[in-house]
């Protein structure tokens, strides 16, 4: 599958993202509660007091997040789609799933997401596995760390080596957004191996060079409640996109965006789609998430 390497990170993002959305959907509602349960933990973690969370919106397509699972268990299902995929003749679209959990408290601890990629969809085979640790820090930050990709078939992907990466994420505590405990400004930044550094055996193949940059990074601004605008460099090619959360008070979340706005690797703009829906497992007390 020719847009495999892309579209599975596009897919690893949105899972991603689905914990920190999970954790917020109910910040929502009942911050004064966190507020009082966290004064009740007796101030353990007082740095972490008065910090604004990342918008609850899905901030970026092509580049991990720092920012993991909160402190609620869950599964989830993330189904994704590009078109055209990069070097098809003729057109034709791909389509990808990634199931997991989440489990873990990123401000006590760490936040664990473990998950399986399905890349052929319709038959339930070729499949890989992504393993992904987060940890929250100070005034507004949050750090990750993960291998994506583990265990592909060669015969199937063409980024079949594993990826891993590590990823810094930051909302900005000046710029607040419409919903109280969240910032409307994000921006990640990070480094990575495989489909952030190497690029495809066609891209080498048509001419462009073995390598991209390795370093990734995203921005994103809320621009009203529910939804994000986002730029983003893949480490690989320049993109933009939009975080959805169609439903006011669910976890449910969508993406769609344009790729491959530049000729540094592929042979096409390409257009995504994605939805990423989660199941809570336990619901736990957070101290701050």
């Amino acid at each position: 599958m020719k847009a495999l390497r892309f579209l599975l990170n596009t897919i690893l993002v949105l899972s991603v993202s689905i914990g920190c959305i999970n954790a917020q959907t109910n910040f929502d509602e009942t911050i004064d509660q966190k507020m009082d349960a966290f004064v009740n933990e007796k101030l353990l973690f007082p740095q972490y007091f008065n910090i604004i969370l990342p918008s609850n919106n899905l901030q970026s397509v092509s580049t991990p997040s720092g920012w993991g699972g909160g402190n609620n268990a869950y599964a989830y299902l993330v189904v994704g789609g590009i078109f055209p995929a990069l070097y098809a003749d003729p057109e034709k679209a791909d389509l990808i799933s990634t199931a997991g959990v989440s489990v873990g408290n990123p401000v006590k601890f760490v936040n664990v997401s473990a998950s399986v990629n399905i890349t052929r969809v319709s038959e339930l085979r070729d499949f890989s596995a992504n393993l992904l640790l987060s940890r929250q820090l100070p005034h507004g930050g949050s750090i990750s760390v993960g291998g994506l990709q583990l265990f592909a078939s060669k015969s199937v992907s063409d980024a079949p080596d594993p990826t891993f990466y590590v990823a810094y994420s930051h909302a900005v505590q000046s710029v607040r957004s419409e919903v109280d405990g969240f910032s409307a400004l994000g921006y990640t930044i990070g480094f990575g191996t495989g489909r952030f550094l190497h690029k495809s055996p066609d891209d080498v193949r048509n001419g462009k060079g073995r390598y991209g940059t390795g370093v990734f990074a995203s921005v994103s601004y809320e621009v009203i409640s529910r939804l994000n605008l986002n730029a983003e460099w893949s480490g690989l090619n320049l993109g933009f996109s939009m975080g959805v959360r169609p439903v006011k008070q669910s976890a449910v979340t969508m993406g769609f965006g344009v790729h491959n706005l530049t000729r540094y690797s592929g042979d096409r703009v390409t257009f995504l789609a994605l939805v990423g829906i989660p199941v809570f497992l336990k619901k736990s007390k957070p101290v701050f998430n």
